[in-house]
């Protein structure tokens, strides 16, 4: 009887602690695989964020092009008689822009076959007195290119007379731009110009196109006299525009539509990172009249807060724990003497377990502790189990309030930031009774958010063991995105705004040009002699230079918001004396009286760390003004000079002695199209100057400010960063003490 006991409480022993290693396994199991889902969940998250930040970047690089095109287009119809010259001088600035893969840009025109003889006779007499108009076979219309720049390091034979009929994409593009008077792109396809590459070397790429208006000398009508199109390989501008994006961290694949419209893979960014992409994620852009698809890949693995091996270790120690539970239930099961005979070998095991335990409990603490969203887990009767340090910082309890209303507890607020959150409809609130949350937004405010934060809230009910034992919520600080968002459409409201005033301000010389012209044709018809003609000449021309100078700042703007910086060393010095030589050179001529010269004195400047071309415009308009804005008969005083700033930068002075900023208008005279009153009507100016000025020093990390000049006239004070020093790197303090240097050249 007693050895049929000792078996049946054997098995019953074995029992039990099967039961207790099961329900270990199931529970460290289950953690894993909530562990595992809520990483894939968070994996996809990243790839859906960074495939916006991809769109964004396509987007906002294509628009650039696309702005450059139709601006090009624009400023070449502004001219009645085009030529190379004037051609070359309005493209002139796109060398600047740092347009990746575009190629070359070009002035094209349509002629029939009865018209290519007249068509290359008239182009020869406006600066190409070597065109050749290469006609390629019988079609209804040619289109030949005539002016053309290069803006990129090919090289090869002219564009001049290559007829873009022999390509049906481009010609496709060109009838939508004539048809719709915008901006066009054509379907992809490999450019005429890459043809000749060997295979390996080819692309796969587009042409910009816009229509190019200009007014007729007989009817005086809008006529389309041509169009500006422009080169642009695939896989190099895709290269430029997710350098800074894709981070070596993504698979980005171009898909557009060819000539015969089925998509292909126009260009392609591969990621450094190897192993099998589970993670994708598809976006559009608008391109003209055209959409363009992107295909984002990574492995979850290689995104940051993705897939890591903690589930793993979840797993394996919990079923290790339940092991060693199991293992103790059957040792205290199996008898008391077994157990008086083991109890320091159990008592050693159990020590082990607990250490184990705790070393478990640590890493799952420590990761908490490390992520910085916030996480809240409460259980059934909403008793706090977790509460990491993150949530702590983004939630904290206001004093004095109602205990059980969680929602003025906390400060929550619903997403206007205005509206109290009833309690009922938080999420972890929800979450309790079996609803889940994504992505929910909510603003809380209170004595310790004086500024409130938004947040957004994910939260899922806990199960086990087919019932809920409580609820989880994670908080993630969107306060920053927002922030960004809002920052973007206050950009778009600027941008329109910007729009207006430029159409306005480019509408009104061209009125009195117009004008102007018009008593012109009415004054020869007349017969009206040369000396009364002559003023009205000079009043087209004056209306013609204020159009060309508007382009010019406008162009010089869009660089100074858009361009990306090139920077290097450049020595200020030599820069200050290439830009005085510019406005000073013209008023000496050999063999006349020297007029008086103004006074410019030059101190020792340093060498700095920047963008030279940018650099160069700044200090060519802050010069320009100190030389213009002067008294009528006084001679212009400057003084440029160089001093340590606080920062670790550089802080450069340019003081005049002429006619001054009132002191309330000099907070604004950085303002777009901004200009003072008391100089608007004895100085010409287009308002964009100084605006230009506070861009380029912006994107330096730098600042600019107005003042007065002790002793009269007006005081310019902007910082750059010295070589050795990055625009936005930490730089180091300079001790502002007397006799302190800097190294100048």
């Amino acid at each position: 009887m007693r050895g049929l006991a000792a078996r049946l409480r054997a098995r019953q022993a074995l029992l039990l602690a099967g039961m207790v290693a099961l329900i270990a396994m199931i529970a460290a199991f289950g953690a894993a695989a909530a562990l595992a889902a809520g990483q894939h969940d968070n994996a996809e998250l990243q790839l859906a964020r960074r495939n916006e930040l991809v769109v964004a970047a396509a987007t906002a690089e294509i628009g650039r092009y696309v702005d450059a095109v139709g601006a090009i287009a624009s400023a070449t119809g502004a001219f009645e008689n085009l030529t190379a010259a004037k051609f070359a001088q309005v493209t002139a600035p796109l060398a600047g822009r740092q347009l990746a893969g575009a190629t070359s840009v070009v002035y094209v025109v349509p002629a029939t076959d009865g018209q290519i003889a007249a068509t290359q006779a008239r182009w020869r007499t406006r600066g190409l007195p070597n065109l050749r108009l290469q006609p390629a076979g019988p079609v209804r219309e040619h289109l030949f290119t005539v002016f053309s720049r290069w803006l990129d390091d090919s090289t090869g034979r002219p564009l001049s007379g290559i007829d873009v009929g022999q390509a049906p994409a481009p010609v496709r593009a060109l009838e939508a731009a004539r048809h719709t008077g915008q901006v066009s792109i054509s379907d992809a396809y490999q450019l005429l110009i890459d043809r000749n590459l060997p295979e390996a070397q080819r692309q796969m790429s587009f042409v910009l196109t816009a229509p190019v208006y200009a007014t007729s000398p007989v009817t005086g009508a809008r006529i389309q006299s041509g169009w500006i199109l422009m080169g642009l390989r695939g896989q190099q501008f895709l290269d430029t525009a997710l350098s800074q994006v894709s981070q070596g961290l993504l698979d980005v694949t171009l898909t557009a539509d060819d000539a015969a419209g089925h998509p292909v893979a126009v260009a392609a960014v591969r990621s450094t990172n190897i192993g099998r992409r589970d993670l994708t994620s598809d976006g559009s852009i608008t391109v003209a009249d055209h959409r363009w698809q992107l295909h984002v890949a990574a492995p979850a693995a290689a995104l940051p807060g993705g897939i890591n091996e903690l589930p793993a270790v979840v797993a394996v120690a919990g079923s290790l724990l339940g092991l060693i539970l199991a293992g103790l239930v059957w040792v205290l099961a199996t008898g008391r003497a077994r157990a008086e005979a083991k109890v320091r070998t159990a008592t050693s095991d159990l020590v082990a377990a607990e250490s184990t335990a705790r070393e478990q409990a640590g890493l799952l603490e420590a990761v908490m502790n490390s992520i910085s969203d916030g996480v809240v887990v409460i259980d059934e009767h909403s008793n706090q189990l977790v509460f990491n340090p993150a949530a702590h910082d983004m939630i904290h309890s206001t004093e004095h309030a109602d205990e059980r209303d969680l929602a003025a507890r906390y400060g929550f607020y619903e997403a206007d930031g205005v509206t109290p959150c009833r309690t009922a409809d938080l999420p972890l609130v929800r979450a309790l009774i079996g609803e889940h949350t994504e992505q929910a937004e909510l603003v809380i405010r209170n004595e310790n958010h004086p500024e409130p934060l938004t947040l957004s809230v994910s939260a899922r009910p806990l199960h086990r063991a087919n019932s809920q034992v409580g609820a989880v919520a994670v908080f993630h600080d969107v306060t920053a995105r927002k922030a960004a968002e809002a920052e973007l459409a206050a950009s778009i409201n600027d941008l329109q705004a910007f729009a207006a005033v430029a159409a306005h301000d480019l509408r009104t010389p061209l009125s009195v040009v117009a004008g102007y012209a018009e008593l012109l044709s009415y004054g020869l018809a007349e017969g009206d002699d040369v000396a009364t003609l002559q003023p009205i000449a000079a009043r087209i021309t004056s209306g013609v230079d204020r159009m060309r100078r508007l382009i010019d700042d406008l162009l010089a703007y869009a660089t100074a918001r858009d361009g990306r910086l090139n920077l290097e060393p450049v020595p200020l010095r030599k820069l200050v004396d290439e830009v005085v030589a510019d406005h000073t050179t013209h008023l000496r001529v050999p063999g006349e009286p020297q007029p008086p010269m103004p006074d410019i004195t030059t101190a020792a400047l340093p060498l700095v760390l920047v963008d030279r071309a940018m650099v160069r415009q700044l200090l060519d308009n802050l010069i320009g003004n100190a030389l213009k804005y002067t008294r009528p008969g006084q001679l212009a005083h400057v003084v440029i000079s160089a001093h340590p700033a606080p920062d670790g930068r550089v802080r450069i002075d340019i003081a005049d002695r002429g006619i001054g900023i009132p002191a309330d208008e000099q907070p604004r005279v950085f303002t777009s199209f901004h200009r003072v009153a008391q100089h608007a009507g004895g100085y010409p100016g287009t308002g964009l100057g100084l605006a230009i000025c506070h861009r380029v020093v912006e994107r330096h990390g730098g600042d600019i400010v107005a003042a007065d000049n002790p002793g009269g006239g007006t005081l310019i004070s902007f910082t750059l960063p010295l070589m050795g020093t990055a625009p936005v790197a930490t730089r180091r303090v300079l001790p502002h003490l007397p006799g302190a240097t800097i190294p100048y050249s």
